[in-house]
């Protein structure tokens, strides 16, 4: 006799393959979405393996991030004081774990000389990692101060 899955292990379940297949796409895809440009220069064959470890790395945080986006938001809710702190808790997770697949492949296609693309990246990926860090900080000092 087979048994159904309780609803939370079917979500377990859900994100663990949605985190399985994000992961692996975003390893198939990277160079796709994000073609080397014509030109553009290319690591040494001896430290192509360290790039070729981040975009493995990257790809399984990307997988992470759409785990988390899917089963993260009711236990920020459990947690959080307030519904804009879990909110906020959330997003900021969520964010560190989805940005360095997409993040890091456009700092690779960027021309170097492009100083007004690199200012897009910083302001939409390194200014929101700064801002999300910031929130999860003090989530966990404000958690901390009530535990005593």
């Amino acid at each position: 006799m087979t048994t159904l899955p309780t609803p939370a292990r079917a979500t377990r379940i859900t994100a663990a393959s949605a985190a399985g297949i994000a992961a692996l796409a975003a390893f198939a895809l990277g160079r796709v979405i994000w073609p080397d440009p014509p030109g553009a220069m290319t690591p040494s064959a001896d430290l192509l393996p360290y790039f070729l470890i981040l975009s493995v790395v990257e790809s399984l945080l990307f997988g992470a991030g759409v785990a988390y986006a899917i089963v993260g938001l009711p236990a920020a809710r459990r947690t959080a004081k307030s519904a804009g702190q879990a909110w906020a808790l959330y997003v900021s997770v969520c964010f560190m774990l989805l940005s360095w697949w997409p993040h890091d492949n456009l700092h690779r296609v960027l021309d170097h000389h492009d100083f007004a693309g690199l200012a897009r990246i910083e302001y939409l990926f390194h200014v929101p990692l700064m801002a999300g860090a910031a929130c999860v900080a003090l989530y966990t000092l404000q958690a901390r101060r009530e535990a005593r």
